[in-house]
């Protein structure tokens, strides 16, 4: 009750407390909006809609990893494991590096464990980045990539992989280079579109990047996970790459292990030891437990990967042409999760106005490309779906696609 002499409005008001100066978010975050698989996928919760969005598997990774991590917590990996690694997942990262592309790394010098590839990309930029250097990206580009550009001061310099073929357009790519570049972020197979760089697609990269002494920092994290006739083959393999790159992947994709969030940064020493001198002021550590049990899947169930990609196949294919009889005709992606498809068909002003319909609509999300195109409107009217779920959630989200009125 109000005191006599106050209305219950100026005693509510008296109630809530000024924001202080200092609660505003800094000026570092301006432009940088919530990240859209947290805002999709809680919408799927909220309206019980199929979660054809967000890129996580519904079925778990090996059951002998798995197994790992209780014995690992059983054997004492409860404490803080090294900054770097503890040493059985850098000496298999290490030879994973060896056996699938033939490269030599030092694993107490050339190998860094990090929280998820996620923090490595942060880690990169935060320990790579001077204010005001220029970072060429493809887009549409993992909206992480965007935000810590900008965190670390960098200037995004974007070369837009445009619908329907999404392939990298080397004139574009040198256009982009000015004196201040000093970085190319690369990502391939390629999140959202699912492309995977060609040989000469590299090699072009490649040529800009010796002929202007750039730094190569390239995200790989679905490296095993490609289709048909499509190769990943890493950049640093390539002449005069392995002294400029700094690769980054992880066992989230390759392995269905999405929350443990167990990463890696290999490459030059001088390279590692900058994401390391970032990321121990992040996390420092993290997964002490996890960390075992990746060195396990990494080696005792290295053809995991091989068997999943064989089973993603088939349930891309189901996607794709599911999504078309549904008159949502999707491009066919060499790699990844994700197919994307054009909604301008259909009378859509732009991908998120229909994707915040869909789930009223047909009781399916999916992902918004717009905002992974923040410097082109090359995406305005892009959807993802992702093939990562089980056949009969995808049958279930497609029959739900092909019974619903999708115009605007």
């Amino acid at each position: 009750m109000a005191a006599p002499g106050t209305s219950s409005a100026s005693s509510s008001a008296a109630s809530t407390p000024a924001r202080p100066r200092g609660a505003s978010p800094a000026h570092r975050l301006d432009g940088i909006p919530p990240t859209i698989f947290t805002q999709m996928s809680a919408l799927a919760m909220r309206t019980g809609a199929v979660n054809l969005g967000q890129g996580f598997p519904d079925v778990d990774g090996p059951a002998s990893s798995r197994a790992r991590v209780a014995r690992a917590v059983e054997e004492g990996a409860n404490q803080y494991a090294p900054g770097l690694g503890v040493p059985a997942l850098r000496q298999a990262v290490a030879e994973h590096q060896r056996r699938h592309y033939g490269i030599d790394l030092d694993p107490d010098t050339q190998v860094c464990a990090t929280t998820g590839a996620t923090e490595g990309i942060a880690a990169a930029l935060l320990g790579l980045v001077d204010p005001g250097d220029e970072v060429v990206v493809l887009e549409p580009y993992y909206d992480s990539y965007v935000a810590m550009i900008q965190m670390a001061g960098g200037v995004r310099r974007p070369v837009t992989l445009r619908a329907p073929d999404y392939r990298l357009d080397v004139d574009e790519l040198r256009a982009a280079i000015t004196p201040r570049t000093r970085f190319v972020l690369l990502n391939s197979p390629h999140n959202p579109t699912g492309t995977v760089l060609s040989p000469a697609e590299l090699q072009a990269v490649a040529d800009v990047a010796v002929e202007h002494d750039l730094v190569v920092i390239t995200d790989e994290v679905y490296e095993h996970l490609v289709f048909d006739d499509a190769v990943h083959t890493p950049i640093s393999t390539l002449p005069g790459m392995a002294e400029r790159t700094l690769s980054l992947s992880s066992v989230g994709k390759s392995w269905s292990f999405t929350g443990w969030k167990v990463g890696w940064a290999t490459g030059p020493s001088y390279l590692v030891e900058a994401v390391l001198g970032a990321k121990q002021w992040l996390t420092f550590t993290s997964g002490s437990p996890l960390q075992p049990a990746v060195a396990q899947a990494l080696t005792e169930e290295a053809d995991f990967p091989l068997e999943l990609a064989r089973d993603l196949q088939s349930r891309r294919d189901l996607l794709c042409e599911g999504l078309g009889a549904a008159g949502l005709p999707a491009r066919v992606p060499q790699g990844t999760y994700f197919a994307s498809v054009d909604v301008e068909h259909l009378g859509w002003e732009d991908s998120t106005a229909f994707c915040l319909a869909l789930p009223e609509r047909a009781g399916v999300v999916a992902i918004p490309l717009r905002g992974f195109y923040p410097d082109s409107d090359a995406g305005r009217h892009l959807v993802r779906f992702a093939f990562c779920k089980t056949v009969p959630v995808i049958e279930d989200g497609l029959a739900r696609l092909a019974a619903a009125d999708l115009t605007a």
